[in-house]
């Protein structure tokens, strides 16, 4: 039953709406629970034939494409036309809700709530993972201090520390000074934990003794003769574990309009594989006949790790997958400013219209139906509006147009309406960009020449010298996750619009052998972005006990 905007409902009648018991939930404080993911073995799924919904959007522009705004609205739209629906999202991450994006639970009237809860702290998922991650890595170098049985070199530890913040000062460390007493010194730094390898086990694992398994088998670093160091090595997985142990439960919120959202996890799609967890979009499909879940930033990154690394492991698959774009977002890949998108400008959208087309191609590559959502903003015109609808009739895609943010549900009913009317009755399974047995370099290839549109791929003799190690190590048929920038299908930021005849420079190859896949950083890609000279903390403040600047 749909539901107007008002208080939200409690968090225990939110939980009933999804068939959960007593049992099957725990509250965690006001408006917020954990769901036991452990109800997908207990009881029988809720509906035969449940069905996924890939969100995701064109290149990622400061104009902004509202993705998440817009899963969230088209889960208030399936609401309003009397679906069973139920949302599966990401967890923000601190970093960039104090630096240049600011909070990441919708916006307007489609949003998540309790939102400042959610943005900040949350349940302590972030802090979990920052925590075990750098147990790991006290673990690692106190093994180092007490005499070194396993002959680690501290020249060729991969391990890193974490936190959940964006700061520039601590990628590049030396940690171990002032005295024998004090450690070792080496070189280290940190990342940003939604880039932590812990994160993305956290998100990809099936269980409790998948995850177990996972952090075992982590590579952390190489003996001088060359050999693998695990974290089960240093016999730290069990207590990484006790961390982890509630941080495994999704987390169960609700939207402004009170439809269930399970939220939980949160790596980056730039650098990381950029999904919810399958935990909970599993426990999703457990529990509602629609799932609506987002992958980001751009469908050539976050969507692509979704089909090639979470749906391949998990066996997910999509009934359809919505491209998110914007009037404001073409016209600056059209060529226009940031100070210059309210003026209405049709030539600059039809410019801007094949990065639009690129994404479409990108979702046909994976044998996937795509719909596209027009995100309408206040300055955009008809006959901008026009110009769109007119390129995706003749590229033969629905398209909607929304206005979610201003009107909620109901703001989003001409785009439900489309994903029921084009949405596969029976899921059928995608086609994955490349064999994991293929060579890395071809996968890399195959990904840069399908997604981005790329000529081909150039190693630095870094990259070359970290595949020899993994061709060495057996590490060699994972599939891959590439670390590129989201404001370009191209490695350079500055290249926005559909770029042609370019290379994709690989600089390194790192194995994540607990998440299962390789990690290959291209470009000037940071795991540890920094604050904006104006950064959005500077906004935020407390006022009459209530977060005000989020």
């Amino acid at each position: 039953m749909s539901r107007s905007v008002g208080a939200p409902r409690p968090i225990a009648e939110v939980a009933e709406s999804l068939g959960l018991g007593p049992d099957d939930w725990q509250p965690f404080g006001h408006g917020v629970a954990k769901v036991d993911p452990g109800v997908c073995q207990r009881n029988a799924s809720r509906f035969p034939h449940p069905r996924l919904i890939l969100v995701s959007a064109i290149t990622p522009t400061p104009a902004g494409e509202g993705k998440t705004t817009t899963s969230i609205g088209l889960a208030q739209g399936l609401t309003k036309i009397g679906e069973s629906v139920c949302l599966a999202l990401r967890e923000p991450s601190l970093g960039p809700i104090f630096g240049m994006k600011g909070g990441a639970t919708g916006g307007g009237k489609s949003q998540l709530v309790p939102a400042d809860r959610i943005n900040l702290h949350f349940t302590g998922d972030f802090h979990a993972v920052t925590a075990a991650h750098n147990l790991l890595s006290a673990h690692l170098d106190n093994h180092i201090y007490f005499d070194n049985k396993l002959r680690i070199d501290p020249r060729r530890i991969v391990w890193r520390r974490v936190m959940d913040m964006n700061d520039r000062a601590l990628r590049n460390l030396i940690v171990g000074l002032g005295g024998h007493k004090q450690g070792v010194p080496r070189e280290t730094g940190f990342d940003i934990t939604a880039a932590s390898e812990i994160m993305a086990m956290l998100c990809l694992a099936d269980d409790e003794d998948d995850l177990r398994a996972r952090i075992q088998r982590t590579l952390v670093a190489f003996t001088y003769d060359g050999e693998p160091v695990t974290a089960e090595q240093l016999e730290a997985a069990g207590a990484m574990l006790a961390l982890l142990r509630d941080a495994l439960w999704p987390n169960l919120v609700q939207t402004t309009e009170g439809t269930p959202a399970l939220v939980h996890g949160g790596p980056f799609a730039n650098i990381a594989h950029g999904c919810n967890s399958v935990l909970a979009t599993r426990t999703a499909l457990h529990l509602a006949e629609w799932v609506v879940t987002e992958a980001g930033f751009g469908f050539d990154l976050g969507a692509e790790k979704f089909f090639d690394i979470k749906c391949r492991q998990s066996g997910f698959d999509t009934c359809a997958v919505v491209l998110v774009a914007t009037i404001r977002a073409l016209k600056m890949h059209g060529g226009k400013g940031l100070k210059q998108l309210a003026e209405p400008d049709v030539e600059a959208v039809i410019q801007g219209m094949p990065n639009l087309e690129k994404h479409i191609e990108n979702i046909h590559c994976f044998g996937e139906r795509p719909i596209v959502a027009l995100n309408r903003f206040a300055a955009d015109t008809d006959e901008e509006i026009a110009a769109v609808r007119q390129r995706c009739g003749e590229l033969g895609v629905p398209i909607a147009v929304t206005d979610h943010f201003a009107r909620g549900g109901d703001g989003a009913v001409e785009l439900a309406q489309a994903v029921v009317t084009h949405a596969e009755q029976h899921a059928r399974p995608f086609k994955p960009l490349y064999d994991l047995e293929m060579p890395v370099t071809d996968k890399i290839r195959a990904v840069a020449q399908a997604m981005y549109g790329a000529r081909d791929v150039v190693l630095t003799k870094e990259a070359k010298r970290d595949l020899r190690d993994i061709e060495r190590l057996g590490f060699d048929r994972l599939p891959i996750c590439i670390a590129k920038t989201p404001a370009s299908l191209t490695d350079d930021p500055k290249r926005v619009g559909r770029p042609t005849e370019f290379d994709v420079t690989v600089r390194n190859l790192q194995i994540n052998a607990g998440a299962g896949f390789l990690v290959v950083l291209t470009g000037e890609i940071l795991r540890m972005p920094g604050l904006p000279r104006i950064p959005r903390s500077s906004e935020l403040d407390v006022k009459d006990g209530e977060i005000v600047g989020l």
